[in-house]
């Protein structure tokens, strides 16, 4: 499948490498290596989808762009608009041209937070009790440099969509009650650090977000009534480790399965053949989950 990638920043490239011969052609008006300034400058015959990696202000305009000429899309995460309503008729244009529009989540491909999915969805842990997530790394300097970066929400607009995409991924898309934000600002003009609490149907949540961590970090602890399971960093940061404790009555010291795996970040990878796979399949846009998430940020924007 030939794809055209519009933004040639750190994202855009990695995606332009990983794709190699597939990606046919670039679209960036600030960089000369794109091979275009304006996506209508590329020959509407010469791609079949689009790797939108660009600013959250530009996307629902390329997008439109791209279902007018029935191209398929993955865009980087998150899809947030203002009025979530926005996002369903948008899903209906695409679907009505048979466009498969995509949100690039790239950690449900990682390869502990997908045993996860599987261990929850085995009742191994019984009863859940407590979600809880951290997310950080130590990217304040360079937001702080960046005007388009350094604004609004901050590392909870960053970094929030990923874990509540997690938490869907694990548990489904359900409402959060008693949602509550507490935020810090360390170093820059928007928080750099966050900690949110919630409920979900009993269980307790809560994610934690930095941009003041100076070693990059994510680590899950998930909580229940028959024993635990915890992931200790993600493959690109390795060594990644997934742990399952059996809790041992009335107490005691868990017996402990774990599973180290140190390689590569494959995720991204994953992502594409999972994109082109669904195209093949015709699968239909779902914005379900980023209506959720849109819904969800409105929330603690609230707060902030």
């Amino acid at each position: 499948m030939k794809v055209l990638v519009v933004g040639l920043g750190v994202q855009g490239r990695k995606r332009s490498s990983l794709l190699g011969k597939g990606c046919v052609a670039s679209v960036d008006p600030q960089s000369v290596d794109a091979t275009y300034l304006d996506i209508s400058e590329a020959p509407i015959d010469s791609y079949d989808a689009v790797f939108l990696c660009v600013p959250d202000h530009q996307k629902i305009e390329l997008i439109e762009y791209c279902i007018q000429f029935k191209k398929h899309v993955l865009v980087e995460k998150p899809l947030i608009l203002k009025d979530p309503l926005e996002l369903v008729e948008l899903q209906a244009k695409a679907n009505s041209v048979g466009v498969f529009i995509y949100t690039a989540y790239n950690h449900r491909f990682e390869p502990h937070i997908k045993s996860m999915k599987d261990i929850l969805e085995s009742g191994v842990l019984g009863k859940l009790y407590m979600v809880q997530m951290f997310y950080g790394n130590g990217t304040a300097q360079l937001v702080k440099a960046s005007p388009w970066r350094d604004y609004g929400m901050g590392v909870v607009s960053d970094l929030a969509p990923h874990l509540l995409d997690t938490l869907a991924f694990w548990l489904g898309i359900n409402e959060l009650e008693d949602i509550f934000v507490r935020s810090h600002h360390f170093e820059t003009a928007a928080p750099d650090h966050a900690i949110v609490h919630a409920d979900l149907n009993g269980v307790a949540i809560r994610f934690e977000m930095s941009l003041c961590m100076w070693r990059n970090s994510f680590y899950c602890d998930i909580i229940g009534e028959k024993g635990s399971a915890h992931i200790s960093s993600l493959c690109k940061w390795g060594p990644s480790v997934l742990s399952i404790r059996k809790r041992v009555l009335p107490s005691g010291k868990p017996s402990e399965d774990l599973i180290e795996l140190e390689m590569p970040d494959p995720t991204w990878a994953l992502e594409h053949e999972y994109f082109f796979t669904e195209i093949l399949n015709g699968a239909q846009t779902d914005f379900s989950t980023d209506i959720w998430i849109a819904e969800t940020l409105r929330e603690l924007e609230i707060q902030l």
